[in-house]
């Protein structure tokens, strides 16, 4: 479990960052090789909707976290 926290917290916040870095986002080689992707990719509502997703990731962590606190698991 402790993982699977760690694993959807990173996703998310590497996911939340990335649209807002330059260096990754519009530096990206995927995006130079591809100018219509690029054009796609530069708009500020893709960037909007990526970053929501890494947020999706990072509630989804949290909701682990504290809904699983209280819970023993019988076996």
């Amino acid at each position: 479990m402790l993982l699977r926290v760690m694993l959807r917290m990173y996703i998310g916040l590497a996911v939340c960052y990335a649209p807002w870095s330059p260096a990754f986002w519009d530096q990206n080689p995927l995006f130079l090789q591809y100018p219509t992707l690029s054009n796609i990719a530069a708009n500020g509502a893709v960037r909007g909707i990526v970053s929501g997703l890494g947020l999706l990731n990072l509630w989804i962590a949290l909701q682990d976290i504290l809904g699983r606190r209280g819970i023993k698991h019988e076996r």
